[in-house]
């Protein structure tokens, strides 16, 4: 999710958009996706397949995620994301921790 954040547009855009995105339905169950990775000049360097399997327990959404990149390296990551409020959650993955608050324009820190 981190890598296609820097490739969306202002979510701001989108803020009275109905019906409202709520993420624990959207991803509940099997989500494919494709994506690359761009240098800082925009270079595409990589390409990946990314398979995410999300379940829901409570106020937690669980994301496991598995990479498989166009080289061959295959990479895993779990997310544990906590609805702390209306529209704002905490995720954590290895050493990454996020603070989103969607109701502001969906920032993020």
């Amino acid at each position: 999710m981190m890598l296609l954040a820097g490739c969306s547009t202002d979510v701001t855009e989108y803020r009275q958009q109905q019906p409202k995105l709520d993420i624990f339905n959207y991803f509940q169950g099997k989500t494919e996706a494709w994506g690359m990775v761009q240098d800082r000049s925009g270079k595409q360097i990589r390409r990946f397949h990314v398979t995410i399997v999300g379940d829901v327990v409570g106020e937690t959404l669980t994301l496991n995620e598995h990479f498989i990149y166009d080289d061959g390296e295959k990479q895993q990551r779990v997310w544990h994301i906590r609805r702390t409020g209306s529209d704002r959650y905490e995720g954590t993955a290895g050493g990454y921790r996020r603070r989103c608050d969607r109701s502001g324009g969906g920032q993020c820190s």
